[in-house]
């Protein structure tokens, strides 16, 4: 393991707003100018380096991860160094400024490869929650902080949930066929290192980001993961890789730090309880051949279906599942988080 390096995993910051006033919609928080969300993510230490948007929301492809803007809601995604949680307050005041209000929100994460070198608020999870605690409006009454376990000590999930009385379960909605939605989070450390080279550009190569972007989706497979979406992508000098897809109202985000020693990558995407996930999720585990893996669903009343077809669609890929936890959140439905290894065995 390297001493110090790039911080892949992420720090993930779910917002959700309401409003009274009909005009407000249908673009609300779409409607904020572009200076004003290069200002919030200047106090994150990011910047955007692509973009697109559709009939439902803008997606950004980010320095340091995503950002997806819809009209009452914004989910950042943000890795390295950057301090997600100062995003909070100037998001609040802006928001306010389109007659909108704060009503839930969702901050997790996984464990930091290298805890030690993040800045205030995130050196511990203790210090999230307290300036969490302190930052959102009194009317989040419904709050919890959680640190789901699994049997590697290096290996946790971290969630905070706050809600207001009024507008319960914001994050999982149901779409247009009233199927109920989750959201997966997938991280994945120890890359198979060849696959981990395809995300290294060539010195030199001449390329914008974007066309190297574009390379790297369809070189890997990525653009086979869901064919219906519209991809975002982008390619970092020297190495380094980002995609954000648009399916509809869905989204779905890829980010590759390939750097041996600390590679990680990451899938999120929004399905439906009546889909069968597997085929995603070995697409996903053929790209990378992770030495380690874990998955983080988030939802509301569902039985254990989803979780089996999880393990048994990634077991005939060498992927056991080793840790399996579960906790629900006042307002804001159940997650479970599940660890999984591969026989592949890092050298």
């Amino acid at each position: 393991m390297a001493v110090s390096g790039f911080e892949g995993f992420e720090k993930r910051l779910e917002l959700h707003f309401f409003g009274d006033d009909p005009a407000i919609f249908p673009l609300g928080l779409r409607k904020l100018e572009f200076q004003s969300l290069e200002q919030v993510l200047e106090a994150v230490q990011c910047t955007v380096v692509s973009a697109v948007g559709n009939s439902y929301f803008d997606a950004y492809v980010l320095s340091e991860s995503s950002l997806f803007v819809y009209p009452t809601k914004i989910i950042i995604k943000t890795c390295g160094t950057t301090q997600l949680l100062k995003s909070i307050l100037p998001l609040i005041q802006y928001a306010h400024h389109l007659g909108l209000t704060l009503s839930s929100c969702r901050y997790t994460r996984g464990s930091f490869i290298f805890p030690k070198s993040q800045p205030f608020p995130h050196t511990s999870f203790k210090d999230e929650v307290t300036y969490l605690q302190d930052t959102i409006p009194s009317n989040l009454c419904f709050r919890k902080a959680s640190i789901m376990p699994s049997k590697s000590s290096s290996h946790s999930w971290h969630v905070f949930t706050a809600n207001d009385s009024t507008h319960a379960l914001p994050h999982l909605p149901y779409d247009h066929d009233n199927e109920l939605l989750f959201t997966m989070e997938i991280c994945m450390t120890e890359l198979d290192p060849i696959l981990a080279r395809k995300f290294f550009r060539p010195p030199e190569d001449g390329k914008s980001g974007d066309s190297a972007g574009k390379e790297m989706t369809e070189l890997t497979g990525i653009n086979e993961i869901n064919p219906d979406a519209l991809i975002c992508d982008f390619a970092f000098d020297p190495c380094g890789y980002s995609m954000n897809g648009m399916d509809g109202d869905w989204y779905s985000t890829i980010h590759v730090t390939p750097e041996d020693g600390f590679s990680y990558a990451s899938f999120e995407c929004v399905g439906s309880v009546n889909d069968n996930m597997a085929h995603v999720l070995r697409k996903v585990v053929k790209i990378f051949r992770p030495g380690t893996m874990s998955i983080s669903t988030t939802c509301n009343g569902f039985g254990n279906d989803t979780w089996t077809q999880m393990a048994s669609a990634v077991e005939p890929l060498g992927m056991k599942c080793r840790s399996f936890a579960m906790d629900q959140f006042p307002a804001a439905g159940t997650v479970v988080f599940q660890t999984f290894s591969g026989r592949r065995k890092s050298v």
